[in-house]
């Protein structure tokens, strides 16, 4: 499978890149102890940290704003999935574990303030496109809603999209069965090339660690 970044994006957002991660023969399942220990003390410190913020100012945050707004969707009406995210905790309502794949995305994404997508490699068809959403294209996504894909940066296959950093189809959802996995980080245009790596990297390596299975990764440009 290929991942491909077509050049509209790169004019439209100078130094886009994504964290491309391939894993096979893995085993999901509910969190170990550590992870869902390691996201509820994060999300506990994050709490402290935000309060009397503005999630927007935040340096992450806001990049990724700017960037929704260039491709052309209103980030004040679809926020970004690491925003929503963040806006969730400030609230003080911390994130439910789902299962391993799903809690490890989100403490990342928390983390380093960037969407990320998670996603049954087996339910995708044929070679990956990122490119913006034309008028028209939907899906039903994790929020139990038909969305519409205009102006949004998204993933596509062969068939139809199946991500994106605003909310992931159900088509590609990774459950408990899922033993093939791709990971795509919607890196920070401004980040240095080799941060990029590392925060790919280091993704892979806990990902492995929890799950078992062998894992590939790429920092892909337009």
């Amino acid at each position: 499978m290929e991942v491909t970044l077509l050049k509209e994006l790169s004019g439209l957002l100078p130094g886009f890149s994504v964290g491309v991660i391939t894993f096979s023969g893995v085993q999901i399942g509910p969190s170990p102890q550590m992870l869902k220990g390691r996201l509820r003390l994060f999300q506990e410190s994050l709490y402290f940290d935000l309060e009397g913020k503005k999630v927007t100012e935040l340096e992450g945050i806001g990049e990724w704003r700017s960037a929704f707004k260039l491709a052309g969707r209103d980030p004040n009406r679809s926020r970004h999935s690491a925003e929503a995210l963040y806006r969730r905790v400030q609230k003080g309502e911390f994130l439910p574990s789902v299962h391993s794949a799903v809690d490890l995305n989100n403490f990342f994404s928390l983390q380093y303030q960037v969407p990320i997508g998670v996603y049954d490699l087996d339910k995708i068809k044929g070679d990956v496109t990122i490119r913006i959403g034309m008028d028209g294209e939907v899906y039903e996504g994790l929020n139990g809603r038909e969305n519409s894909l205009k102006g949004l940066i998204l993933s596509s296959d062969e068939s139809d999209p199946f991500g994106s950093p605003y909310v992931d189809s159900k088509r590609t959802a990774v459950t408990e069965d899922s033993e093939n996995i791709l990971s795509i980080i919607y890196h920070r245009p401004s980040l240095p090339l080799e941060e990029k790596r590392k925060m790919t990297a280091s993704l892979m390596e806990m990902f492995l660690q929890i799950h078992g299975g062998v894992g590939n990764y790429e920092v892909v440009s337009s």
